[in-house]
C-alpha cells in the first residue's frame, strides 16, 4: 500500500523559513514533489524533482524554495525561505510511480504565513 506522510507545516511570520518533509512508502517513485491549494482554488504546482535530481519550480517560489529528495529513504523535502503571506496554503506531497506510473497524494498539511 502506497503512503505519503507529510510533516513540518505550521504558522510562521513573513520572512521566516519552514521545511516540509514527506515520507513515502510502498513502491519505487519517479517524480516527487509538492503542490498547494487554497480554499476554492485549483491545486497548483510548487516544485517537483526527478530521481536524478532535475527540478522544476513555480515562478512564484523560484529563488526562495528548494526541493530535494533522498531516494534511499523515499523522502522529499521542501525548504521554504523568505515566506510571504501569499504562500499560505495547504501543501500536498505528490509522487508518481517509477514503473507503474500511478499518481499518489499525501493528506495535505497547512502552512500559514502571517504578515
Amino acid at each position: 500500500q502506497v503512503q505519503l506522510v507529510e510533516s513540518g507545516g505550521g504558522l510562521v511570520q513573513a520572512g521566516e523559513s519552514l521545511t516540509l518533509s514527506c515520507a513515502a512508502s510502498g513502491t519505487i517513485f519517479g517524480i516527487m514533489g509538492w503542490y498547494r491549494q487554497a480554499p476554492g482554488k485549483q491545486r497548483e504546482l510548487v516544485a517537483t524533482i526527478t530521481r536524478i535530481g532535475n527540478t522544476n519550480y513555480a515562478d512564484s517560489v523560484k529563488g526562495r524554495f528548494t526541493i530535494s529528495r533522498d531516494n534511499a529513504k523515499n523522502t522529499v523535502t521542501l525548504q521554504m525561505n523568505s515566506l510571504k503571506s501569499e504562500d499560505t496554503d495547504v501543501y500536498f506531497c505528490y509522487a508518481k510511480g517509477y514503473i507503474r506510473t500511478d499518481e499518489y497524494w499525501g493528506q495535505g498539511i497547512q502552512v500559514t504565513v502571517s504578515s
